[in-house]
Order: structure tokens, then C-alpha cells, then sequence
């Protein structure tokens, strides 16, 4: 009964994975790109970060160095900007971007902006419910095919397949918070007046690339919930 939707939405899978390489393909390659470029303000992702802070009368959260590249992100449990080494000390376009979006974050929680505590939420609940995903629907397989209690066995798949949604329900949560520290990033900087239109736009492409990484993990995540879904009704509305 399901068979063409479950071919229809394998087939969606491949052309979404590809659009999701593409898009860490565009994001470094952005990065990269911009990483060579100096700002005319000349001061460093981390200056950049401190100033905005200042800026905006936040003094409970710290601008932290990180190891690794693109690993830059803002942790509200520990109220720290983390910045990676190619952004802590450079004056490039690119880390400027990069450490404006991770303080816009910070912005959006001492705002109390709701979508950020909500994914902050949501993700707490998918990290712990995460582990019982799989054991829940091969506990419902078997009841289901192997003991004959098949109300039970559903119960188990389907409760197994709504924990595996919460992935998706972060990703969901996720990508307007993205986009709206991106927002808040060049509204600051605009503001600041530390760096030309031509700069700006730069930035815009920058962060625009990061936002493509957010829509392919939503996407390929969406497509797989409906996989399981349909697989899940296969299972348990047989004829």
C-alpha cells in the first residue's frame, strides 16, 4: 500500500543529500574566499564579538578562543562565545561575520528571544530521549511479529518514531533562530559603522552560505521522518 510512497521519498533522499554536500561545499569555500579579504575596521573576530557586547550593555558573557575551523558557536548554559582559531585573531570579512552571527546568539538569549529557548529545550529533550529511539522499535518488531501482541508492538513503533521526529523538530527550531542571528549580526555592524557597504554585502554572503547548511539538515531530516513514518505504517497497517 506504501510501496510507491516509500520509493517516491527514497528518491527525494539523494537529491537532498546532494544539496546538503553542496552546501558544505559553498560554506567553506565562502569562508575561504573572505577569509583573504581584511576588513577596513581592522579588528579581529574576538574584538568584533566584545565590541557588539559592549555595545548592547551585556556583561555576563564571555568571548572564548576554540579549537578547531567553523567550530565557533555560543553555549547559553555557560554564556560563552566560542570562536575558532581562524576567527579569534583574524581581521578578515569572513571571521568578523562569523563572530558577529555567534554574538547575535548571545543577544537573542539575554533578550529572552523564545524560538532560542525553545530549540535550547527541544534539544535537550531529542539529546536524551535519542538513545531510546532504535531499542523502542525493535522492541515493537518483535512484540508485533515475534509474540502476536500487536496493539503493544504498535505503541513501542510509534512511540519509537516519535522520538526519532524530535530531530526533526530540532532542526525545525533551529533555522529561524540561524537566520535571525544573521539578521541581528549585520543590523550590528550596519550600526556600528565600522565597515563599508561593499563589506557588509560580503558578510551577507558569508552568513548566507552557513544558513544553506541549516536548510539541507532540515530537509534530509524531514525526508527521513517521513521515510520511517511510512515504513512504520507499512509495519503495523497490514492487511
Amino acid at each position: 500500500m506504501y510501496y510507491w510512497e516509500y520509493i517516491i521519498i527514497a528518491i527525494l533522499i539523494l537529491p537532498a543529500l546532494v544539496f546538503a554536500m553542496y552546501a558544505q561545499i559553498k560554506v567553506q569555500s565562502t569562508f575561504n574566499k573572505y577569509s583573504l579579504i581584511n576588513a577596513s575596521c581592522n579588528l579581529t573576530g574576538t574584538e568584533i564579538a566584545r565590541k557588539m557586547l559592549e555595545k548592547n550593555g551585556i556583561h555576563s558573557v564571555q568571548v572564548m578562543r576554540a579549537k578547531g575551523t567553523l567550530t565557533d558557536n555560543y553555549n547559553p548554559k555557560t554564556k560563552r562565545i566560542n570562536l575558532s582559531e581562524p576567527v579569534w585573531n583574524s581581521t578578515s570579512v569572513a571571521a568578523i561575520g562569523v563572530a558577529a552571527h555567534e554574538t547575535g546568539h548571545a543577544l537573542q538569549d539575554t533578550r529572552n528571544y523564545a524560538p532560542i529557548k525553545i530549540r535550547t529545550a527541544v534539544i535537550k529533550l531529542s539529546n536524551f530521549a535519542s538513545s531510546l529511539f532504535m531499542p523502542l522499535i525493535l522492541i515493537g518488531l518483535v512484540l508485533f511479529f515475534v509474540l502476536a501482541t500487536s496493539l503493544i508492538g504498535e505503541i513501542f513503533i510509534w512511540v519509537g518514531v516519535g522520538i526519532f521526529s524530535l530531530g526533526a523538530l530540532v532542526n525545525i527550531a533551529t533555522l529561524p533562530v540561524e537566520v535571525n542571528a544573521s539578521r541581528r549580526a549585520l543590523k550590528q555592524l550596519e550600526g556600528m559603522g565600522i565597515m563599508t557597504t561593499n563589506e557588509l554585502g560580503q558578510v551577507k554572503q558569508v552568513l548566507s552560505a552557513a544558513a544553506m547548511t541549516y536548510v539541507a539538515s532540515l530537509l534530509i531530516s524531514l525526508l527521513s521522518l517521513a521515510r520511517l513514518v511510512i515504513i512504520a505504517l507499512s509495519v503495523t497497517r497490514r492487511d
